[in-house]
């Protein structure tokens, strides 16, 4: 009986999940609400991976937004992985992305002097 509530759960949890991913009226065009950031690229590589696969990630513009998240956690429950729609080691792995790609960006910025950063000398 507890497998039985448990699939049934599941199910439901899946096919919510595509409605959660349709974007507002109008939502396509909107602008990006978040600021550029070190992990664009990383970002923009899971979203394209996710489109070509046949999960709709929304467009290829390195925002994590609420229907890249959606696309991921469907991606997840397809390969029977913990959907929690955030880019884990072993999801990256099933895309066929190196997990290590997610610090590149943000090891590559420049360092910021520790005064310009509100620190102390």
């Amino acid at each position: 009986m507890k497998t039985f509530h448990l699939l049934t759960g599941a199910l439901l949890i899946g096919a919510c999940l595509p409605a959660l991913a349709d974007p507002p009226v109008g939502a396509a065009n909107a602008p990006r609400m978040t600021s550029p950031g070190p992990y664009d690229d990383f970002t923009k590589q899971v979203q394209e991976k996710l489109n070509g696969l046949g999960f709709d990630a929304g467009p290829v513009n390195g925002d994590f937004g609420a229907k890249t998240q959606a696309a991921l956690a469907q991606y997840q429950l397809s390969m029977l992985l913990p959907a929690s729609g955030v880019p884990d080691d072993g999801t990256l792995l099933e895309l066929g992305i190196d997990p290590a790609r997610r610090f590149v960006e943000a090891d590559s910025l420049p360092e910021r002097d520790s005064a310009a950063a509100g620190g102390t000398r």
